[in-house]
């Protein structure tokens, strides 16, 4: 299940975290507006009735009957010692608040009642509650588009730096994320960021040149040795065959090194218009392994564009390969608008190392042994300079029998369709 983001947590969280506050707060206010309401009503009531019992107290001391009624008609009620309602009409019960008060007076006890209507209490209740039932949802949605909105803002930058971040590879490593002027968290991490590649940069600069020095200086020793290895062929013939054999080996090795140094480094490539093509049957018909028949299928005027020595090494490397690994046929292919194909009757290729075959000094297996001439870059070279045309270099097809090598390339602006 995919996990929710920063910005959708961060909104959910204070949208119910809101909302929770304000249901509570909404309970307290309606409970404690009802109770201060009903509150006032029942000192209204009581109000009431202190005033009819001082009327009647000083009814009473002038000599006049006992039996009086005061307050707004209907809301007072003074009633003899016998319980004799001087207001039989009149309701008492829910929808009121009231108070009873017990005097004595000259012609015995007078209970004294009075009431104050909770009309007007549930009046502003239901005056409030709409208020409140719509006011509240507008003021939650409010504090999610809020939350959003400020959350987004503050994460644009975090997005920034991902983005960049993810773009930079080996290649461009001079490339840096950028920094907020807001001096927060966030600025301080993309400077961390920029100093953990200032740091990256330079090792991977100093050890792209290491191995470029030491592919350089490897070459001028072995062209020494291999000249020397050649003037003394005829006393020592066996010898010197094998011994030329390992030099060969090794310049060919340090040549890899030397030319996947520079694809590293991301050395500009000189780019022209190239005939795929001819590039294909020159270097599919240059003297390989005996036994096996090399086939071309190649297609007229496929143009790419592209540094001619780059591509004529990318589909060298993939008919070495072919060959080194074929039965009795390699197949070399060139379709529209720049596809070079390259199968072989071989073993094939397991689907799961699809990808690892082009990793770095990579062997599957005892075919692909050290002694069978292969030092494990052909196809990594193949596909570097495949990237670096803006082309693809897949494993295509079902494993075995043979594998099956595409490369796909960008067609040039003279190209036929």
């Amino acid at each position: 299940m995919r996990r929710w983001s920063v910005r959708v947590r961060a909104t959910v969280v204070a949208t119910v975290t809101v909302a929770s506050a304000l249901a509570v707060a909404v309970a307290v206010l309606m409970g404690t507006l009802k109770s201060s309401l009903e509150s006032s009503a029942g000192q209204e009531a009581a109000r009431r009735a202190e005033t009819a019992v001082q009327a009647l107290i000083t009814t009473n001391e002038n000599g006049a009957t006992t039996l009086v009624t005061t307050g707004p008609a209907g809301d007072v009620a003074i009633d003899p010692d016998v319980r004799v309602s001087t207001h039989p009409e009149q309701s008492w019960g829910e929808g009121y608040a009231t108070v009873e008060r017990t005097v004595t007076t000259s012609g015995g006890k007078v209970t004294v009642r009075a009431r104050s209507s909770l009309e007007p209490v549930r009046d502003a209740l239901h005056a409030l509650r709409p208020l409140l039932l719509v006011g509240t949802p507008v003021l939650v949605l409010l504090v999610a588009v809020l939350t959003w909105l400020l959350v987004g803002r503050a994460l644009a930058p975090v997005s920034a730096i991902r983005t960049t971040f993810a773009r930079i590879t080996a290649s461009d490593l001079h490339e840096r994320v950028p920094v907020s002027a807001s001096g927060d968290e966030v600025t301080r991490l993309a400077q961390t960021m920029n100093a953990t590649l200032d740091r990256l940069e330079r090792a991977v600069s100093k050890h792209r040149q290491f191995v470029a020095d030491a592919a350089h200086e490897l070459r001028s020793p072995l062209a020494t040795l291999r000249t020397r290895l050649e003037l003394g062929r005829r006393e020592a013939p066996r010898l010197v065959r094998e011994a030329l054999t390992d030099v060969e080996r090794i310049q060919g090795l340090a040549a890899d090194l030397l030319l996947l140094a520079r694809l590293d480094a991301g050395e500009p490539l000189r780019m022209e218009e190239v005939d795929l093509g001819q590039v294909a049957t020159e270097e599919a018909l240059r003297p390989r392994r005996d036994g096996v028949t090399i086939r071309l299928d190649v297609a007229t005027d496929v143009v790419v564009r592209g540094s001619r020595s780059h591509l004529a090494r990318l589909v060298a490397n993939l008919v070495d390969n072919a060959v080194r690994h074929a039965e009795t046929t390699v197949t070399v292919r060139v379709a529209p608008p720049g596809t070079v194909e390259v199968c072989d009757d071989g073993p094939g290729i397991p689907v799961e190392h699809h990808e690892s075959v082009f990793d770095r000094f990579t062997r599957l297996d005892e075919a692909r042994a050290r002694d069978a001439g292969g030092s494990g870059l052909g196809l990594a070279i193949a596909r570097d300079i495949a990237r670096a045309h803006d082309g693809t270099l897949v494993v295509a097809g079902a494993a075995g029998p043979g594998a099956r090598l595409r490369a796909d390339l960008p067609p040039g602006d003279t190209a036929a369709g």
